[in-house]
Protein backbone atom coordinates (compact mmCIF):
# COMPACT_ATOMS: atom_id res chain seq x y z
CA UNK A 1 0.00 0.00 0.00
CA UNK A 2 1.52 3.57 -1.31
CA UNK A 3 0.95 7.13 -0.46
CA UNK A 4 1.76 7.29 3.36
CA UNK A 5 3.58 4.59 5.65
CA UNK A 6 1.04 3.03 7.62
CA UNK A 7 1.57 1.39 11.01
CA UNK A 8 0.89 -3.02 10.90
CA UNK A 9 -2.41 -3.76 11.81
CA UNK A 10 -2.00 -6.24 14.92
CA UNK A 11 -2.47 -9.61 13.78
CA UNK A 12 -5.67 -11.57 14.17
CA UNK A 13 -6.39 -12.76 17.61
CA UNK A 14 -8.86 -16.34 18.11
CA UNK A 15 -11.25 -14.49 20.51
CA UNK A 16 -11.52 -11.50 17.50
CA UNK A 17 -12.44 -13.87 14.49
CA UNK A 18 -15.41 -16.09 15.79
CA UNK A 19 -16.48 -18.09 13.43
CA UNK A 20 -15.70 -15.45 10.20
CA UNK A 21 -13.66 -16.96 7.32
CA UNK A 22 -9.88 -15.29 6.63
CA UNK A 23 -11.50 -13.27 3.82
CA UNK A 24 -14.12 -11.82 6.39
CA UNK A 25 -11.74 -11.06 9.01
CA UNK A 26 -9.40 -9.43 6.45
CA UNK A 27 -12.58 -7.49 4.98
CA UNK A 28 -13.35 -6.68 8.71
CA UNK A 29 -9.98 -4.92 9.36
CA UNK A 30 -9.46 -3.14 6.57
CA UNK A 31 -13.14 -1.76 6.70
CA UNK A 32 -12.47 -0.76 9.83
CA UNK A 33 -8.83 0.65 9.00
CA UNK A 34 -10.68 2.93 6.61
CA UNK A 35 -13.00 4.13 8.90
CA UNK A 36 -10.20 4.94 11.45
CA UNK A 37 -8.24 7.14 8.90
CA UNK A 38 -5.38 4.38 9.35
CA UNK A 39 -6.05 3.74 5.11
CA UNK A 40 -6.39 7.22 3.85
CA UNK A 41 -9.06 7.98 0.64
CA UNK A 42 -6.38 7.07 -2.40
CA UNK A 43 -4.20 4.51 -0.63
CA UNK A 44 -2.82 1.83 -2.95
CA UNK A 45 -4.13 -2.02 -2.30
CA UNK A 46 -1.90 -4.29 -3.62
CA UNK A 47 -2.79 -7.61 -2.90
CA UNK A 48 0.45 -8.39 -1.41
CA UNK A 49 1.14 -5.43 0.64
CA UNK A 50 -1.69 -5.59 2.24
CA UNK A 51 -0.95 -9.26 3.07
CA UNK A 52 2.32 -8.62 4.88
CA UNK A 53 0.44 -5.48 6.34
CA UNK A 54 -1.95 -8.02 7.99
CA UNK A 55 0.21 -11.22 8.39
CA UNK A 56 -1.82 -13.53 6.50
CA UNK A 57 -1.73 -15.50 3.39
CA UNK A 58 -3.03 -13.70 -0.07
CA UNK A 59 -5.80 -15.95 -0.85
CA UNK A 60 -8.22 -14.36 2.09
CA UNK A 61 -6.86 -10.57 1.26
CA UNK A 62 -7.69 -11.46 -2.73
CA UNK A 63 -11.52 -12.25 -1.50
CA UNK A 64 -11.50 -9.30 1.24
CA UNK A 65 -9.91 -6.83 -1.69
CA UNK A 66 -12.84 -8.38 -3.83
CA UNK A 67 -15.69 -7.34 -1.27
CA UNK A 68 -14.04 -3.68 -0.83
CA UNK A 69 -14.90 -3.06 -4.52
CA UNK A 70 -18.21 -4.57 -4.48
CA UNK A 71 -19.00 -2.66 -1.39
CA UNK A 72 -17.99 0.39 -3.09
CA UNK A 73 -15.25 0.80 -0.21
CA UNK A 74 -12.15 1.02 -3.51
CA UNK A 75 -11.96 1.25 -6.89
CA UNK A 76 -9.30 0.36 -9.48
CA UNK A 77 -7.90 3.55 -10.59
CA UNK A 78 -5.72 3.23 -13.87
CA UNK A 79 -2.19 2.61 -13.90
CA UNK A 80 -1.95 2.43 -10.16
CA UNK A 81 -4.55 -0.28 -9.46
CA UNK A 82 -7.29 -0.49 -6.69
CA UNK A 83 -7.08 2.52 -3.63
CA UNK A 84 -9.49 3.42 -0.97
CA UNK A 85 -12.30 5.33 -2.31
CA UNK A 86 -13.70 8.42 -1.33
CA UNK A 87 -17.16 10.35 -0.89
CA UNK A 88 -17.18 13.53 -2.50
CA UNK A 89 -19.91 16.18 -1.21
CA UNK A 90 -22.86 15.01 -3.08
CA UNK A 91 -22.05 11.47 -2.51
CA UNK A 92 -22.60 12.42 1.03
CA UNK A 93 -25.31 13.98 0.43
CA UNK A 94 -26.96 11.09 -1.15
CA UNK A 95 -25.80 8.87 1.84
CA UNK A 96 -27.32 10.89 4.33
CA UNK A 97 -30.47 10.97 2.06
CA UNK A 98 -31.13 7.27 2.32
CA UNK A 99 -30.07 6.91 5.76
CA UNK A 100 -33.17 9.41 6.77
CA UNK A 101 -35.54 7.40 4.46
CA UNK A 102 -34.00 3.69 6.23
CA UNK A 103 -33.64 4.51 9.48
CA UNK A 104 -36.81 6.81 9.17
CA UNK A 105 -38.44 3.21 8.19
CA UNK A 106 -36.96 1.23 10.89
CA UNK A 107 -37.91 3.29 13.67
CA UNK A 108 -41.60 3.26 12.22
CA UNK A 109 -41.61 -0.72 12.14
CA UNK A 110 -39.90 -0.77 15.59
CA UNK A 111 -42.82 1.03 17.19
CA UNK A 112 -44.91 -1.45 15.92
CA UNK A 113 -43.23 -4.48 16.10
CA UNK A 114 -40.37 -4.08 18.76
CA UNK A 115 -40.79 -6.91 21.81
CA UNK A 116 -40.58 -5.35 25.00
CA UNK A 117 -37.51 -6.99 25.67
CA UNK A 118 -35.84 -5.55 22.55
CA UNK A 119 -37.24 -1.95 23.55
CA UNK A 120 -35.63 -2.21 26.87
CA UNK A 121 -32.22 -2.95 25.60
CA UNK A 122 -32.50 0.29 23.07
CA UNK A 123 -33.55 2.04 26.83
CA UNK A 124 -30.28 0.43 28.89
CA UNK A 125 -27.85 1.52 25.39
CA UNK A 126 -29.13 5.11 25.28
CA UNK A 127 -28.69 5.38 29.05
CA UNK A 128 -24.84 4.52 28.89
CA UNK A 129 -23.70 7.57 26.91
CA UNK A 130 -25.13 9.53 30.23
CA UNK A 131 -22.52 7.73 32.01
CA UNK A 132 -19.46 9.60 33.03
CA UNK A 133 -15.97 9.31 31.31
CA UNK A 134 -17.20 7.69 28.04
CA UNK A 135 -14.67 8.76 25.03
CA UNK A 136 -15.62 8.96 21.55
CA UNK A 137 -14.51 5.78 20.60
CA UNK A 138 -17.10 4.59 23.74
CA UNK A 139 -19.55 6.74 22.07
CA UNK A 140 -18.88 5.25 18.44
CA UNK A 141 -19.29 2.08 19.60
CA UNK A 142 -22.80 2.76 21.50
CA UNK A 143 -24.26 4.71 18.80
CA UNK A 144 -23.72 1.38 16.37
CA UNK A 145 -24.88 -0.85 19.07
CA UNK A 146 -28.11 1.65 19.51
CA UNK A 147 -28.93 1.78 15.84
CA UNK A 148 -28.40 -2.02 14.90
CA UNK A 149 -30.74 -2.81 17.73
CA UNK A 150 -32.70 -0.35 17.10
CA UNK A 151 -32.61 -1.73 13.08
CA UNK A 152 -33.06 -5.78 14.14
CA UNK A 153 -36.20 -4.27 16.13
CA UNK A 154 -37.97 -3.24 13.24
CA UNK A 155 -38.32 -7.46 12.28
CA UNK A 156 -37.59 -6.83 8.59
CA UNK A 157 -35.18 -8.79 7.10
CA UNK A 158 -34.89 -7.27 3.75
CA UNK A 159 -34.96 -3.86 5.50
CA UNK A 160 -31.87 -5.18 7.80
CA UNK A 161 -30.17 -6.12 4.82
CA UNK A 162 -30.19 -2.98 2.78
CA UNK A 163 -29.57 -0.95 6.01
CA UNK A 164 -26.04 -3.11 6.46
CA UNK A 165 -24.56 -2.74 3.12
CA UNK A 166 -25.52 1.51 3.53
CA UNK A 167 -23.47 1.14 6.45
CA UNK A 168 -20.96 -0.53 4.62
CA UNK A 169 -20.42 2.56 2.68
CA UNK A 170 -20.01 4.73 6.18
CA UNK A 171 -16.85 3.65 6.30
CA UNK A 172 -15.90 6.40 3.47
CA UNK A 173 -17.11 8.55 6.06
CA UNK A 174 -14.48 8.45 8.68
CA UNK A 175 -14.10 8.97 12.37
CA UNK A 176 -17.22 9.75 14.38
CA UNK A 177 -18.74 13.04 14.81
CA UNK A 178 -19.37 12.56 18.09
CA UNK A 179 -16.70 14.18 19.32
CA UNK A 180 -17.19 17.52 17.93
CA UNK A 181 -18.62 20.20 21.12
CA UNK A 182 -22.28 19.43 21.58
CA UNK A 183 -23.13 16.35 19.37
CA UNK A 184 -22.90 13.61 22.16
CA UNK A 185 -25.70 15.31 24.10
CA UNK A 186 -27.95 16.42 21.70
CA UNK A 187 -27.62 12.83 20.01
CA UNK A 188 -28.19 10.95 23.29
CA UNK A 189 -31.25 13.31 23.29
CA UNK A 190 -32.39 12.23 20.02
CA UNK A 191 -32.17 8.67 20.99
CA UNK A 192 -34.18 8.54 23.84
CA UNK A 193 -36.76 10.59 21.90
CA UNK A 194 -37.00 7.72 19.84
CA UNK A 195 -37.13 5.05 21.86
CA UNK A 196 -39.81 7.38 23.77
CA UNK A 197 -41.78 7.32 20.70
CA UNK A 198 -41.08 3.44 20.06
CA UNK A 199 -42.10 2.49 23.76
CA UNK A 200 -45.28 4.56 23.30
CA UNK A 201 -45.87 2.50 20.10
CA UNK A 202 -46.13 5.79 18.29
CA UNK A 203 -44.92 5.00 14.90
CA UNK A 204 -45.08 8.06 12.81
CA UNK A 205 -43.67 10.02 16.01
CA UNK A 206 -40.81 7.41 16.04
CA UNK A 207 -40.34 8.03 12.18
CA UNK A 208 -40.19 11.43 12.52
CA UNK A 209 -37.67 11.40 15.47
CA UNK A 210 -35.38 9.29 13.23
CA UNK A 211 -35.27 11.31 10.60
CA UNK A 212 -34.34 14.21 13.05
CA UNK A 213 -32.01 12.26 14.53
CA UNK A 214 -30.20 11.51 10.58
CA UNK A 215 -30.82 15.24 9.46
CA UNK A 216 -28.94 16.36 12.89
CA UNK A 217 -26.05 13.73 12.00
CA UNK A 218 -25.99 15.48 8.27
CA UNK A 219 -25.25 18.79 9.65
CA UNK A 220 -22.21 17.46 12.23
CA UNK A 221 -20.92 15.60 9.22
CA UNK A 222 -20.92 18.85 6.90
CA UNK A 223 -19.62 20.97 9.47
CA UNK A 224 -16.55 18.29 10.35
CA UNK A 225 -16.03 18.17 6.39
CA UNK A 226 -15.95 21.80 5.90
CA UNK A 227 -13.82 22.13 8.75
CA UNK A 228 -11.21 20.00 7.20
CA UNK A 229 -10.82 18.12 10.42
CA UNK A 230 -10.91 14.46 9.50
Amino acid sequence: MTRSATPPLAAFQPSQVGNLSRGEQAYGRLRDAIQSGQLLPGTRLREVDVAQWLGISRTPVREALARLLAEGLAFNESPRGMVVAELDQAAVSELYVMRENLEGTAANLAAQHASAMEIDLLTEIAARDRREGVDSAQLARNNRLFHDTLYRSAHNRFLLKTLASLHESMALLGQTTLSLPGRSSHALKEHEEIVSAIRARDSARAEAAARAHIRAAYQSRLQVLFAGTE
